[in-house]
């Protein structure tokens, strides 16, 4: 078992496009359907395993390029501290006053320790100023306990 960072920061109005956070229906509109309904389900099995943009199931970042594989431990405790340090690194720009508390960051990277060793995913997420958002994500991996069928990404 080894654990695969991610983080993405951008506006949150692009991080609300749900539709292209979560991957497409395995069976695609049936014929007659609305066209614009035909032509999100086409952007979204297009655009969903390249997309930058977190899945809205934390498994689903195995799916994405390699290229956003921002670490990968075998150790939970490393992968734990890798979001402590990128808590850290952001805190100064967390929009929310009590997001800010070191104590408070500090149990959630202990949990985050706590949660990976048990072979769980680990997903946070902060509202940062000019309304932008922070995703932080550690994804076990070899296999996902939440979707064991997802192959890892640097296989």
């Amino acid at each position: 078992m080894h654990h695969h960072a991610y983080l993405w920061t951008g506006p949150k109005a692009r991080f609300d496009d749900e539709a292209l956070r979560r991957p497409p229906h395995p069976d695609p509109p049936p014929a007659g359907s609305r066209p614009e309904l035909v032509e999100r389900y086409r952007q979204v099995a297009a655009e969903f395993r390249t997309s930058e943009l977190p899945p809205l199931e934390t498994a689903y970042w195995l799916v994405k390029p390699r290229s956003l594989v921002r670490g990968t431990w075998d150790e939970a405790k490393e992968a734990a501290a890798w979001l402590g340090e990128r808590l850290a690194e952001y805190t100064p720009r967390f929009a929310s006053e009590a997001d800010r508390d070191t104590a408070h960051l500090a149990r959630l990277v202990d949990a985050a320790a706590e949660r990976l060793r048990s072979g769980a995913d680990v997903s946070y997420g902060h509202y940062l100023e000019r309304p932008s958002y922070l995703s932080l994500a550690v994804v076990t991996c070899s296999p996902n306990r939440a979707a064991p069928g997802l192959a890892c990404p640097c296989a």
